[in-house]
């Protein structure tokens, strides 16, 4: 055990939750509440819930108990004098809300972990999956230079849309055994819980499939290459290279399911490298994946990064979005494909690692790599 994480155990770190009483920041909440190096200090929300005990503020719509360290705390309007005693911002705040005040709160040199989609695009914003491409971090000192007035602390840094989350990770586990991925064939069945609450009407989604949800497939062919991306020098500066020198195609059709939590994708891929991997190569390589979230001790890092069944008929959503609680993905039927090369299906859960287990596990990275930099409690 290094000594920041003995110093971890020992000193809680301050956290803040804005849009901490809709369906994003409530997972938040039951995530943080028993976490052992971060504590709850403030909650952010609309100016109608501002003033009043969270019990009070919040529809609660947790399958467990408002924690009670959490009960009696006084919600606060989303404005940074309220957080400023906080290392770190997570933010469930939705997209029409997040972007002017995610980027005050930055401009307030507060760090911030936004699970809404308003920074992904930005050039100088890291759009982390943290069992992916935790060295996109390298990426925030450069957003605080740039930004005027330069920052000493404050930055933003997102995670990924929730199908992509669930998407890239065998993704990147392929690609570090076998090379490049060159196409990418992904069809989804996500669950309702991906719509927020109230979510998608009972009389659109009972007994039905709906083929669309919109703007859900640019985000996922544009997100995926972020995501596999590198960092690139360009006029003495970084930027995002977009998996630019290893050109790759994703063609997403997204479906939304009558199925509460829980996103189903079913994956097709080619690779650059001929002959391309067996189904028995592939399988190895997705359990051995090990991402440095792991390595480096993160305690919300699951312990499988990718489990693989073997069963023909796993995963499925009510039976696995759960294990490890939500924080890792599962895979099963690897195949060959008669198309590409090899298909098979993801299951990822929607509401944690596609969501608020992402955030917390990004800042625990940050914590660990320094790029946080903490008062300790």
């Amino acid at each position: 055990m290094s000594n920041l994480h003995k110093i971890l155990d020992e000193k809680l770190v301050r956290v803040g939750v804005l849009g901490a009483t809709g369906t994003v920041g409530q997972r938040f909440i039951s995530l943080l509440s028993n976490h052992p190096w971060f504590i709850i200090h403030a909650l952010g929300a609309s100016p109608r819930s501002a003033g009043k005990p969270y019990a009070k503020a919040a529809n609660w719509k947790q399958t467990t108990p408002i924690p009670s360290n959490v009960r009696e705390i006084i919600v606060q309007e989303c404005k940074p004098e309220h957080f400023s005693d906080c290392a770190i911002v997570f933010s469930g705040l939705d997209a029409d809300a997040a972007g002017d005040i995610e980027g005050a709160f930055r401009a307030a040199d507060l760090a911030v972990f936004s699970n809404a989609k308003n920074y992904r695009r930005d050039p100088l914003v890291p759009l982390i999956v943290p069992l992916v491409n935790d060295s996109h971090l390298s990426m925030v000192p450069q957003q605080q230079a740039l930004h005027q007035p330069p920052l000493q602390k404050g930055f933003i840094l997102t995670n990924a849309n929730c199908s992509t989350t669930g998407l890239v990770v065998p993704l990147r586990a392929l690609e570090k055994s076998f090379g490049p991925i060159e196409a990418c064939f992904v069809t989804t069945m996500q669950a309702i819980s991906g719509a927020g609450y109230p979510g998608v009407s009972a009389l659109d989604i009972v007994d039905n499939v709906v083929p669309y949800i919109g703007g859900e497939e640019e985000k996922m062919e544009w997100e995926t290459l972020k995501i596999l991306g590198g960092i690139a020098e360009e006029d003495e500066k970084m930027a995002f290279d977009m998996h630019s020198r290893y050109p790759l195609r994703v063609s997403a059709s997204c479906n939304r399911v009558p199925v509460i939590d829980g996103h189903t994708m079913t994956v097709s891929v080619r690779f650059s490298r001929r002959p391309p991997p067996s189904p028995q190569q592939v399988r190895e390589a997705l359990v051995a994946y090990t991402p440095q979230a792991q390595s480096m001790g993160c305690p919300s890092a699951p312990v499988h990064a990718i489990f693989v069944h073997e069963e023909p008929d796993r995963p499925q959503p009510r039976l696995d979005r759960y294990y490890q609680d939500g924080a890792g993905v599962s895979v099963g039927r690897v195949r060959q494909c008669a198309v590409l090369d090899i298909k098979f299906v993801v299951l990822a859960n929607n509401v944690s690692i596609g969501a608020a287990t992402s955030s917390i596990i990004n800042a625990e990275l940050a914590v660990l790599k320094g790029v946080v930099k903490l008062p300790i409690m």
